[in-house]
């Protein structure tokens, strides 16, 4: 069967091995894989206790994912696993549920990846990647740049070596207030020397160009100092024994109950893991002149999290971070993601052991340094200078998402971004148009004094579909118009930028039609578009209206007028 068949596009990596150059690719795509294999040890286990899972669960998630997205998916610089905002989500919605880390509590959070593989697969076969319009920049930057806030904020304890009890925002952020002078300073220690660590490896990777694994490198040195010193016995929270081998494959289940309970969370897991995966993976695919199939990215990112269900994963996505360094380091395809899976399966088999005594502290600095640069401050400032209404949105997304919670904050940016999009839709831009003196050319009379506008002829042009929602705003302009211009005889309008239009704008452009005759105006259209041609020609408006009148260009339409109007 040819590879260009069309049931490879189920299947990325038919493609991509039959057009594989081992001599320009192989190379890159194994140092990328390893390089982001030894990245994401740390940074699964990491953000494996802010889903309140147990680190050796953020290993599991960094394993079956991997290998899924690596058959499916169709970016070759996307790394998937494990991401803070979504860890941060599962638990927000499973610890209310039952206790962290308990035997319930993973239970739960393998159904909720199955759950959320399962959306993500139904939308991806429906077609619908472009769902992604749902969550706009402003709403995505609120709710990251909060959920950031929020899960700096639950990490302190473990760099402060705090008890603290989980809770919402303001709980954890009062507890910590005054769990101040509990601070335990060898474990605060073991955290800042972890943060000078990473932001050292950080700045000599910039410097040098190597990308050096500075989560990693603390990690060994912590863990090393931990072991050889007995920091634990001085007081320094570890993480303890790491279970050795793969992860056992099972169904997790659930009553219906717990199903209705966790499906909202798993809607928006499933969008927001998308839309994140979406955009990261087509930035870089844009620098290499390639796209992305985004349903086809629904599609893979679905079945990683439900096969990765049924190896004890819990929901991921595409982080940026991984990403960058994936593509940084040379990655030229998704095999990338299959060497990281090696490296991520060779710890699991054989290096756990050495994990032992790795503090909490090191975890909680690496998910520090992470989340920071998920705080979109200068995005609020762009937006205040160029659209205050997405700037309103994007700070009304994050206190919502601060103060209200996870499921309320997005909840909330969605609607408001879809209530921005219906008032500005209601609200088309219009303009009055005159000819340029010697051509064929029209502008907005308000921004050109020197056009010429024909006797006893107004020329409107509609820059925007027409629906019921906005029709009454196109009436208005024209009755103003007509009060200013009372020797009026033709209103033509310009329907070129007009892509649509629905039963209810029809009927109303045929009531204008008709309040115009009773006047002694004629209504004329230009330039429309056959989809709308075909509509108007269907409807009672096209039977008053001669066919060959929708065809016009607009010059055409205005060399009719003025013969008339001269006649």
């Amino acid at each position: 069967m040819p590879h260009n068949a069309s049931w490879t596009r189920f299947l990325p990596i038919v493609r991509t091995l039959a057009s594989y150059d081992r001599g320009r690719m192989l190379q890159g795509d194994i140092f990328a894989g390893v390089t982001v294999g030894v990245m994401l040890i740390p940074q699964g286990m990491a953000y494996a206790l802010i889903a309140g899972m147990p680190p050796v669960y953020g290993l599991y998630a960094a394993l079956v994912p991997l290998v899924v997205y690596a058959v499916l998916g169709t970016s070759g610089q996307l790394a998937v696993g494990p991401v803070a905002v979504v860890s941060l989500l599962v638990a927000s919605a499973v610890g209310s549920i039952a206790a962290t880390a308990s035997t319930e509590y993973i239970r739960l959070v393998l159904v909720l990846a199955l759950l959320t593989g399962a959306f993500q697969i139904g939308l991806g076969l429906a077609g619908m990647g472009a769902i992604t319009a749902l969550l706009s920049r402003p709403v995505l930057s609120g709710f990251t740049s909060a959920a950031a806030i929020v899960i700096g904020t639950s990490q302190m304890k473990h760099v402060l070596g705090v008890s603290i009890p989980r809770g919402d925002f303001l709980s954890t952020l009062s507890a910590l207030w005054q769990a101040l002078g509990d601070v335990h300073g060898p474990t605060l220690a073991m955290g800042l020397g972890g943060v000078a660590i990473m932001l050292a490896a950080r700045h000599v990777s910039r410097q040098s160009g190597w990308n050096i694994p500075g989560a990693m490198l603390a990690v060994a040195m912590a863990t090393l100092m931990t072991w050889l010193l007995n920091l634990d016995d001085m007081g320094i929270s570890i993480v303890g024994a790491v279970p050795r081998g793969l992860p056992s494959p099972a169904l997790p289940t659930a009553s219906w109950s717990e199903v209705r309970t966790l499906a909202p969370t798993a809607v928006i897991i499933g969008l927001i893991g998308f839309v994140q995966s979406v955009a990261v993976g087509q930035s870089f695919a844009t620098r290499r002149g390639a796209r992305i199939d985004a349903s086809q990215e629904l599609r893979a990112l679905g079945a990683a999290n439900l096969l990765g269900s049924l190896f004890q994963s819990f929901p991921g996505a595409g982080g940026f971070a991984r990403s960058a360094v994936n593509h940084d380091a040379g990655a030229h395809t998704t095999l990338a993601s299959l060497i990281s899976a090696l490296i991520v399966l060779i710890t699991l088999l054989l290096l756990t052991p050495l994990f032992t005594h790795l503090p909490h502290a090191l975890l909680g600095a690496i998910i520090l340094l992470a989340v920071k640069n998920l705080i979109s401050w200068g995005e609020f400032a762009r937006l205040a200078r160029t659209s205050r209404p997405d700037a309103a949105i994007l700070a009304a997304t994050f206190l919502a998402t601060l103060f209200l919670g996870f499921v309320l904050g997005i909840g909330l940016g969605v609607i408001l971004s879809l209530a921005l999009f219906t008032w500005q839709a209601s609200r088309p831009h219009t303009a009055w148009l005159g000819r340029l003196p010697g051509t064929n050319k029209y502008r907005n009379v308000l921004r050109y004094n020197n056009v010429d506008i024909p006797d006893g002829l107004l020329i409107l042009r509609i820059d925007a579909s027409l629906f019921f929602a906005n029709m009454n705003v196109v009436r208005e302009e024209v009755n103003r118009a007509l009060e200013k211009h009372a020797a009026t005889r033709i209103v033509l309008i310009d329907m070129y930028p007009v892509n649509r239009i629905d039963a209810s704008a029809l009927h109303e452009l045929n009531v204008l039609l008709s309040d115009l005759a009773e006047r002694g105006i004629d209504l004329r259209f230009a330039a429309v578009k056959g989809p709308v041609r075909d509509k108007m020609e269907k409807s009672a408006l096209g039977r008053r209206i001669p066919a060959e009148a929708l065809q016009m260009d607009l010059h055409e339409a205005v060399l009719c007028a003025e013969g008339y109007l001269a006649a």
